[in-house]
This record gives C-alpha cells, sequence and structure tokens, in this order.
C-alpha cells in the first residue's frame, strides 16, 4: 500500500476554456486519491469519529507538463513521503491514457484532534499505516511551501462565502480557494492563460459568510491572488501561477 493508484475519468464539468482539464479539476482528483489512501490507512473521512483526528491541507504544488483534454482517462499515483514534526507530505504522479506523464504535486498537511481542535502529532503508528515512500520525491529539490505576499497590487475581487463552499471541517473547502483566485484575475489574464506551475499556501481557514477581499498581483513573471479579510488585517491564503 506504500503506492496509492486510481483511474479518473475527465467529464464534460472537469474542462473550460478550449476542452482542457481546469485547476481545480486536477487539484480535486488529487484531493480524492489522497483521501482514498487514508481510508485504506484507517484515516478517512468514514473514521473521524473513532479516530478523532482529520487531515488539514496547507499547500499544493502543482506542475503541468501537458494539460489533459476531456474524455482523457488519468491513472493517478500517490505516496506518502515523508513525517517531520507535526507536518507530512504527500506526493502525486499523473499520467493520461497514453501513459504519458501529464503532471507532478507535492502537498503539504497537518493533523488536526477534532475534539480539541488543537493540531496533534503524527505518531509512529499512524506513519506506518501509510508506509511512507521515504525517497521518492517527484521534485528534484524541497519545495518552500511558504508563499511571499507582493509589494503592491493591481486590482481586487470581493466574495462572500456560501454553503456550496463550506467542507466537513465547516471551512471554505480548499478547491473553492482556487475558484475563487480564478475569479480574481484580470479578464485577458483569465482567457488568454493556460498556467502550467500552481502553489496554494493556505494560512488561514475562512468561514460561512465571511466577506473577503482577493487583490491580484503580477511580479516577476508570476500572477499572485492574495485572499485577506475585508480590513486586511488577516491573509487567508496565497495563490501563485505561471
Amino acid at each position: 500500500m506504500a503506492i496509492f493508484e486510481h483511474n479518473f475519468n475527465i467529464g464534460l464539468r472537469d474542462v473550460g476554456i478550449s476542452n482542457k482539464v481546469t485547476d481545480s479539476t486536477i487539484l480535486g482528483f488529487l484531493e480524492d486519491i489522497g483521501a482514498m489512501h487514508s481510508d485504506e490507512a484507517g484515516y478517512g473521512l468514514n473514521n473521524i469519529a473513532s479516530t478523532g483526528v482529520s487531515w488539514i491541507l496547507l499547500n499544493w504544488k502543482l506542475k503541468i507538463y501537458k494539460r489533459p483534454i476531456y474524455k482523457d482517462q488519468l491513472h493517478i499515483k500517490t505516496w506518502s513521503r515523508k513525517t517531520e514534526r507535526i507536518y507530512s507530505y504527500r506526493d502525486y504522479e499523473i499520467y493520461n491514457s497514453n501513459n504519458e506523464l501529464v503532471a507532478i504535486a507535492t502537498s503539504k498537511w497537518v493533523l488536526m484532534n477534532i475534539n480539541l481542535m488543537k493540531l496533534t502529532k503524527v505518531t509512529p503508528e499512524i506513519i506506518e499505516k501509510y508506509k511512507p515512500e521515504y525517497n521518492r520525491n517527484v521534485f528534484s529539490e524541497e519545495i518552500n511551501f511558504k508563499l511571499q505576499e507582493p509589494s503592491s497590487y493591481i486590482s481586487e475581487f470581493i466574495y462572500t462565502v456560501l454553503r456550496r463552499d463550506i467542507d466537513i471541517n465547516k471551512h471554505m473547502h480548499n478547491i473553492c480557494y482556487i475558484d475563487i483566485a480564478y475569479e480574481a484575475l484580470p479578464e485577458e489574464i483569465y482567457y488568454n492563460n493556460n498556467f502550467h506551475d500552481i502553489d496554494v499556501y493556505y494560512k488561514k481557514e475562512i468561514k460561512l459568510g465571511e466577506t473577503i477581499k482577493c487583490k491580484y498581483s503580477f511580479d516577476n513573471e508570476y500572477h499572485y491572488i492574495v485572499i485577506k479579510n475585508v480590513d486586511e488585517s488577516i491573509t487567508h491564503a496565497i495563490i501563485r501561477l505561471k
């Protein structure tokens, strides 16, 4: 069970402009296969009541080599890579129906005690359930997940969180951050780019009914969307696209 594998079919709702799969769909598939792996390990969604813990996502880094299209079947592989202090890392490889490696990704997680609503240590017993692949890293170097905010902004988009955005932890679902970030992009950027490097840094959860401010900037070849509360005293997430 060290490497968990599953196939995903790209449907009509999974594609956007030019018939190509969207970033939120890809990250949704990665989220799904990670959840399946946790189901097998005994720490999935249906186990929360008995284990008292839930995995919380902190970061995505996704690199797309070739963007799949409608009706393609993706074969995705994932594995637990390592755990350091309270942080656990999971990597992914995505293959298309021609067995071409079309994307890679890595992610960073923490474990939450749902009764105390505090982070908890990932014990050796939990780690063993996932049988980590310590030496299998999809990126050639360790990733610095802590994205820095740009120094200035070009535009902003205001959004109030709706019921449809809320996940099992009663926070805005992590995939919704991507969809909202795309709403903040200037129209010419949105319609004329297929991004191949996507980084997401989640800093502070967003709850139902909260109004957020999504600030857009372009800096050194990267498009940034920084999600803040209305008075900008809290940074909820930083999304970087290239």
